[in-house]
């Protein structure tokens, strides 16, 4: 399916320290969703511990001092119909096991791959929603509390996030570092990359150029390659070939 047209914006959190939520996001979405968009469909699937109408309603409050209405698609009698009749897509942040398994109970994953890749409508994703926006949920951070029919997601970028990525190691701890895992996944998958993405941090996608947005650079893993710090005046357009493509 033709990439061409894509337009994604993809966020490693929701809230930075010290400010309210997707406040560091406000300028970035704003841009991002011009004045041609006037309704985002939500998707809220990732809230575990509090209720979807709280999440949209959270949603609803943000997007709507950026000037767009939202309608969240747990709140459609046809969630297909909702997605093929959708000016922009947004999916929240949470336990991405728990959002990929309604994700398949709705049966939306390929509608969306379709809408966004083919009709080119904006997709925004912060944590679990920008983890889905690759080819499998294998690089989030979360537990497994569900069990979802696959890992498979909605592939519209050719490379994994692993959002929240984090250098530090607490004093005295003796589990992996992110990177340590990270390690694991590229060990097993050895053709695919994965970008450590920072807090504050995000990627835009329009078609096949892409850029890192925020203050801090992103970290890259590929198998048989030093992991790679890249800052917003480097160049990524690496990230969007899928294998076969060529140089």
């Amino acid at each position: 399916m033709d990439a061409a047209n894509r337009r994604l914006l993809l966020l490693s959190n929701s809230t930075n320290f010290g400010q309210e939520w997707l406040d560091h996001a406000e300028e970035g979405i704003r841009e991002f969703l011009g004045r041609t968009v006037d309704e985002v469909l939500f998707v809220p699937y990732a809230a575990v511990t509090f209720s979807y109408d709280e999440y949209t309603s959270l949603a609803r409050e943000k997007f709507g001092k950026l000037g767009y209405q939202v309608r969240s698609i747990h709140e459609a009698e046809r969630p297909k119909e909702a997605v093929r009749n959708a000016e922009a897509i947004a999916v929240g942040g949470g336990n991405t096991f728990h959002l990929v398994t309604h994700l398949y109970r709705i049966g939306i994953i390929d509608e969306v791959r379709r809408r966004v890749l083919r009709n080119g409508i904006p997709y925004i994703g912060w944590s679990a929603g920008a983890n889905v926006a690759c080819p499998s949920l294998k690089t989030t951070n979360d537990m497994p509390i569900v069990e979802p029919p696959s890992f498979h997601t909605f592939n519209l970028v050719p490379f994994q996030i692993n959002p929240h990525y984090l250098d530090e190691h607490p004093k005295e701890h003796q589990g992996e570092t992110r990177e340590r895992r990270i390690e694991e996944f590229i060990e097993a998958n050895p053709d695919i990359y994965v970008v450590g993405l920072r807090e504050g941090s995000m990627l835009r996608v329009e078609g096949d150029s892409i850029s890192l947005i925020g203050e801090k650079p992103a970290r890259v893993f590929r198998k048989g390659e030093e992991p790679a710090e890249y800052h917003i005046s480097d160049l990524m357009e690496f990230l969007l070939r899928r294998e076969g493509d060529g140089e």
